[in-house]
């Protein structure tokens, strides 16, 4: 399998010939270098295909897929759900995220979020290189910023709440169902009291205290990420 990787949006069959677009073939000719005849790897959430670059035209690569690698994988749905923070510690944080195996980002505006606006476009660019970076084929969805309320009206989960004020420090499995797994974290000034009881008044949910320490969001993200991971997994 090479190990230039792509994410490729549309559909990806075998032996298709398509052009990437102009940002990828940058990537590939004049970054990675990659000649005609020479071989690099598409993927989309429908698998994983070794593909042939077929020529470069003004600047565009024309390939051909040439045998697939991996087929679609199915995976349990694990998502996050967190108040938008600054955007370098955001950055790394749905980098890392990715990284860990979440498969959609949920934004939500709490009471004491201090950011109140995401550049989604942004976010998505990032997920997509810690997609191919990481080996996954699923590249994570991204939602629309939307408040509490919404979040857990308009959302079937099984929910865990990282709660520092929480007592309970492990996860019961047999409480989880063949819903997806959802992590909510709160802003940097912590849920107002208002939010945690909506929080708790959610069917299901799972109070957490991860760590006895106060955590910046993103540390608190990847460990959560890690503490699911091992409970499921």
């Amino acid at each position: 399998m090479s190990n230039i990787r792509l994410f490729f949006s549309d559909t990806l069959s075998l032996d298709m010939i398509d052009k990437l677009d102009k940002s990828q073939s940058y990537y590939l000719t004049k970054v990675m270098r990659l000649k005609e005849n020479e071989f690099f790897s598409l993927f989309n959430g429908n698998g994983e295909w070794e593909t042939k670059v077929l020529g470069v035209t003004k600047g565009i690569v024309e390939f051909k897929t040439v045998k697939q690698l991996r087929k679609k994988e199915s995976s349990k749905e694990l998502w996050l759900a967190f108040s938008p923070i600054k955007t370098n510690y955001q950055n790394f944080m749905i980098q890392k995220a990715t990284e860990l195996g979440v498969t959609k980002f949920l934004p939500i505006i709490f009471d004491r979020t201090v950011v109140r606006k995401i550049n989604n476009e942004r976010l998505e660019k990032i997920a997509i290189e810690a997609s191919e970076q990481s080996n996954r084929l699923n590249v994570p969805k991204i939602e629309k910023a939307q408040n509490l309320k919404n979040f857990l009206k308009l959302n079937s989960m099984d929910l865990i709440f990282t709660d520092l004020n929480s007592d309970n420090k492990k996860i019961d499995k047999s409480k989880l169902t063949d819903k997806p797994i959802c992590i909510i974290i709160g802003p940097e000034g912590d849920f107002s009291e208002a939010e945690r009881e909506q929080i708790l008044s959610f069917k299901g949910v799972q109070p957490l205290k991860i760590n006895e320490n106060i955590l910046r969001s993103e540390t608190a993200v990847i460990s959560a990420i890690s503490i699911i991971n091992y409970v499921i997994n």
